[in-house]
C-alpha cells in the first residue's frame, strides 16, 4: 500500500499524506487536488475506493478496424484514459474479418445509447465509401469525430497525422544518408492516408531527385498493412534495386526487414527500412526500427476533446486537425552504400528504368 501511496503521489504531484486524505475520505483537501488524486488512480490503473467512484456521465463509442497492428490498441488506450477522466464510459468496438462491419456496430452503439462515438481509420478513409451514413448518424443527433482520413463530404471534427510531412521526413533522412532509390510499400490505393503519403513522396522524391510523379511512380508498391504485405512489396522494390524502403505501417516495415533478409541483404548494412507509427515495442526488434511517429497522445486527447464539446453542445469546427509526426531515428537506416556481388545480387544492380 505504501509503494502505491508514493506511486500515486508521484503522479498527482501531492504528498502521500494528501492522497491517504483522499482515499479515506478526510476532508481539509482543495476540490482541485482531490480531482488530481482521482485522475492519479485513474491513469496508474488502480479501483477508485466504491465511495470516490463517479457514477458515469454516459457512454461513448469507439470503433477501430482492427487491435492486431499496435497503433489501435495505443489510440484506444489514450481515447479510453482521456473519456474516463472526464467521466465518460469508453465501449470499443473492432470489426473483424467476416465479424461485424463499421456500420453495424455504428447501429449497435446508438441503440445503446451512447453519447458520441470516434471512428478511428473508418470508412470515412475510404474515397470509393458512402459518405451518407455519417449524415444519417448526425440526423439521429449522435455526435462523432472522425481519426485518420478525410472526406470533404462529411461536416464533422477530423483529427489527422500529416502524412505528406511524414513523407518528407522519411525521404530527407534516407537522402542525407545516401540513398538515391527509395522505395514506398503501403496500402491500397483508395484510403485517404496512402494517397497523402503519395503526394508527400513523391514531392520530396521530385525536390530531392529531380523525379517525376510518373517516375517516382515505378517506386510504389501497393500491398496490405500486415507483416505479409509488407514483405511482398518489399520484396519486389529491393529487387527493382531499391536500397531503401520507406513504410507504411511498422507492421509491414517488419515485413520489408524479412523480405530484405530472405534476398539475402542485412539491415541496415544493404537496406535501410523506414517503418510508420512508433507502435509500442517497436524500438526493441532486431533491428531497432527507424519510424515515423504518429503523435498518438495528442491525436487521442484532441479526439476527445471534440467530441466532448459536441456533446456539450458548443461543436467543434467542421474541419480537420492535422499534427505533424516526428522520424525517430533508430538502428534500421544506414548509408545508403551496397557491396557489389555476393547473394542476393539481383537487388544491387541499379536500374536506370525511370
Amino acid at each position: 500500500m505504501t509503494a502505491r501511496l508514493a506511486d500515486i503521489a508521484a503522479q498527482a504531484g501531492v504528498s502521500e499524506a494528501t492522497v491517504s486524505r483522499v482515499l479515506n475520505g478526510k476532508p481539509g483537501v482543495a476540490a482541485a487536488t482531490r480531482q488530481s488524486v482521482l485522475a492519479a488512480l485513474d491513469v496508474l490503473g488502480y479501483e477508485r475506493p466504491v465511495r470516490l467512484r463517479q457514477r458515469s456521465a454516459g457512454l461513448v463509442g469507439l470503433i477501430t478496424p482492427e487491435l492486431e497492428n499496435p497503433i489501435f490498441p495505443a489510440l484506444a488506450q489514450v481515447i479510453g484514459q482521456a473519456l474516463t477522466r472526464q467521466g465518460y464510459t469508453p465501449v470499443l468496438a473492432t470489426q473483424t474479418p467476416g465479424g461485424s462491419t463499421e456500420d453495424e456496430l455504428t447501429e449497435m452503439l446508438v441503440d445503446r445509447g451512447v453519447s458520441g462515438i470516434i471512428f478511428v481509420s473508418g470508412l470515412h478513409a475510404d474515397t470509393t465509401a458512402d459518405m451518407g451514413r455519417y449524415e444519417q448518424l448526425r440526423a439521429k443527433g449522435v455526435p462523432y469525430v472522425l481519426v485518420n482520413g478525410f472526406s470533404s463530404k462529411v461536416q464533422a471534427p477530423f483529427i489527422s497525422p500529416d502524412d505528406r510531412a511524414a513523407m518528407r521526413l522519411a525521404v530527407t533522412h534516407l537522402a542525407s544518408l545516401g540513398h538515391t532509390r527509395i522505395g514506398l510499400a503501403l496500402g491500397p490505393r483508395r484510403f485517404v492516408p496512402v494517397l497523402r503519403k503519395i503526394e508527400g513522396f513523391q514531392a520530396a522524391m521530385q525536390d530531392r531527385f529531380s523525379l517525376s510523379p510518373e517516375e517516382s511512380e515505378k517506386l510504389i508498391q501497393h500491398s496490405l498493412y500486415t507483416l505479409e504485405g509488407g514483405q511482398a512489396a518489399a520484396t519486389s522494390l529491393i529487387s527493382s534495386g531499391c536500397t531503401a524502403v520507406v513504410c507504411a505501417s511498422d507492421m509491414m516495415a517488419l515485413g520489408a526487414i524479412r523480405a530484405a533478409r530472405q534476398l539475402g541483404f542485412e539491415v541496415p548494412r544493404d537496406i535501410s527500412v523506414v517503418g510508420f507509427d512508433d507502435s509500442p515495442l517497436i524500438a526493441f526488434t532486431d533491428p531497432p526500427l527507424t519510424t515515423i511517429r504518429q503523435p498518438v497522445t495528442a491525436m487521442g486527447q484532441a479526439a476527445v476533446r471534440a467530441l466532448l464539446e459536441e456533446v456539450g453542445g458548443t461543436p467543434a469546427p467542421h474541419s480537420e486537425f492535422v499534427f505533424m509526426p516526428e522520424l525517430v531515428v533508430r538502428g534500421s537506416t544506414a548509408s545508403g552504400a551496397r557491396p557489389q556481388g555476393g547473394a542476393g545480387a539481383v537487388g544491387t544492380r541499379l536500374r536506370d528504368d525511370l
